[in-house]
């Protein structure tokens, strides 16, 4: 396997990605801080003078997704579509730090979501190195990403924690099938069916139909024309979630 940030004479090189396609990017990675079980519990019970713990190494971690380039010399800047950090105990000393980040673009945010739980575990230590100074950041570590030429690939052992996860942000039905269909307020998802009232509900093989909205975004930049959710007749339209990788007979959970 070649190192593509090494150019024929061996020296270091930003990977010239201008002829990749832009595809939906999403990477979640994980920091562990293990700790004393008092110092834990102090920032369970906001009891660090510092102040709020978890709220100070969680703006930390967005902020430090953002600057990646700048911290990490080949590294692309990514307009970043979002950034989600959160933490969770791991009795009786150990708080886990998960950072979930995603794009629209032509390289991964692997870096991106491994530097934001990086931050944030360190920004822990040292909300708490007062009362506890021998706090230890370990296993900065990607567990799973989606998107681009590899796909959607998971850390052996940590189940299908990416690829699946998204946001549903509209609910389209029409009376008929052919029609361009318009968003509802609320929708019922009737087993065997499909929605109620929709045109494409029935007992057929495509009951209840998905796009995602990077899809719609893309289309809109590409062709200059005005377009969004309901538009190419889509019930669900989705943000975050990889459709196009997703394998025959994968099953989505909705709510």
């Amino acid at each position: 396997m070649e190192l593509t940030h090494i150019n024929e004479q061996g020296r270091a090189r930003m990977v010239d990605v201008g002829n990749k396609p832009e595809s939906a990017r999403r990477a979640i990675a994980s920091a562990l801080v293990r700790m004393r079980p008092e110092t834990l519990q102090r920032i369970r019970s906001g009891g660090i003078a510092k102040g709020d713990v978890l709220a100070v190494a969680q703006v930390a971690g967005v902020m430090a997704a953002k600057r990646t380039p700048e911290l990490i010399p080949m590294c692309h800047p990514l307009p970043l579509d979002a950034v989600d950090i959160s933490f969770s105990f791991q009795e009786p000393s150990g708080l886990v730090v998960t950072a979930e980040v995603s794009c629209t673009g032509r390289t991964g945010v692997e870096m991106e979501a491994m530097t934001a739980a990086a931050v944030a575990a360190l920004t822990v230590y040292d909300m708490c190195k007062a009362v506890d100074r021998w706090m230890q950041v370990e296993e900065i570590r990607l567990l799973a990403k989606s998107g681009g030429k590899s796909g959607s690939l998971v850390r052996p052992g940590e189940g299908d924690v990416v690829g699946t996860r998204g946001t549903v942000v509209s609910v389209c039905v029409s009376p008929e099938r052919g029609q361009l269909k318009r968003p509802v307020e609320e929708a019922e998802l009737v087993a065997g069916f499909g929605l109620a009232g929709d045109g494409h509900g029935g007992d057929w093989e495509r009951q209840v139909s998905l796009l995602a909205l990077e899809s719609i975004e893309r289309a809109a930049r590409e062709r200059g024309v005005q377009v969004g959710p309901g538009d190419f007749a889509e019930n669900l339209t989705t943000r975050g979630i990889d459709i196009a990788d997703l394998p025959v007979g994968t099953r989505l959970k909705v709510g």
